[in-house]
């Protein structure tokens, strides 16, 4: 079944939503922020799901797809630990703002941490820019043009937090999952791949 063409007005309005969830995540205290992060994406994978889901076949959790997902993330892993040791070396702010990144952890055990990241915000994250609005921008532009304008978006809504290394983190990752969504049409192994890093990188073995 063809997806049922969307007007510009839903994903404006859903791409201003997700800016402002984000913006109350990493800007605004308040609860934790893990808290925060899973009820925001949880949210916007939700209404994804009421506006347009995604194909059936787009979830086609097989061997080969959770494969290829850890495969992805061991590589994402790889290229963020060159990535910062190339960053501290060239830029002295580029420490203190990972380890901003990680004092967003204080207060959670990193159990409850890991089990957020892999059941709940991973997986709503890639519903979200990838299954939703990277799909409807791939359709209205193009593949590639619709992939990168989606990565664009992503990396664009964590300039709130006032983070340099997050926001390249966000682009960086984004390219990543972006790219592999629009190469294979699966959301399966970009769910497994960002499930699996995410919970890796912020509490497995976090790189502090």
């Amino acid at each position: 079944m063809k997806d049922r063409h969307l007007p510009p007005a839903p994903l404006i309005g859903t791409v201003l939503l997700a800016s402002l969830l984000w913006f109350i995540t990493f800007a605004l205290g308040g609860i934790s922020f893990w808290a925060k992060i899973s009820i925001s994406a949880a949210s916007l994978a939700g209404l994804s799901f009421f506006l347009q889901p995604p194909h059936r076949e787009e979830f086609r959790f097989d061997a080969r797809a959770v494969a290829l997902g850890l495969a992805a993330a061991a590589a994402l892993y790889l290229v963020f630990w060159i990535g910062k040791a190339v960053c501290t070396t060239l830029f002295d702010f580029a420490g203190r703002q990972i380890g901003g990144i990680y004092t967003k952890a204080t207060g959670v055990p990193m159990g409850v941490i890991a089990l957020l990241l892999f059941f709940v915000t991973g997986p709503s994250e890639e519903i979200f820019w990838r299954g939703y609005l990277q799909r409807h921008l791939m359709k209205r532009f193009g593949r590639w043009p619709g992939c990168a304008l989606a990565t664009a978006v992503y990396a664009g809504v964590h300039v709130c937090s006032l983070n340099f290394m997050l926001v390249g983190a966000a682009a960086v990752a984004g390219a990543f999952w972006g790219a592999m969504y629009a190469r294979c049409g699966n959301l399966a192994p970009v769910i497994v791949s960002h499930s699996v890093w995410s919970a890796v990188i912020f509490a497995v073995f976090p790189m502090r």
